[in-house]
């Protein structure tokens, strides 16, 4: 009865669809990804700064906010970098 159970309800798997993926696709996938890092560094950066301005001068408090700016603009360097590279990598393959 099990059996007869399982193979009324196994589902219908057909051969999936193969995708090539070419240039134009995975240059879109990885801008979106690099400017995804960089909106989230952004954000950091922002939410550091306020941070910083609120810390009432203690040094802890101050250090954290000035490591996480830094942390922030390096990857925010980073992201643009690396975006400017994909570009000029794709663009020069094309």
């Amino acid at each position: 009865m099990i059996d007869w159970l399982i193979a009324q309800t196994a589902p219908n798997v057909g051969p999936l669809p193969h995708v090539q993926p070419t240039d134009a696709t995975m240059q879109t996938v990885l801008t979106i990804v690099f400017t995804t890092t960089g909106a989230i560094s952004l954000l950091i950066m922002t939410i550091a700064g306020f941070k910083y301005i609120t810390s009432r001068g203690s040094p802890q408090d101050v250090a954290k906010a000035k490591n996480a700016i830094i942390f922030s603009v390096v990857g925010l360097i980073i992201s643009i970098s690396a975006g400017a590279i994909i570009k000029f990598v794709i663009g020069g393959i094309t």
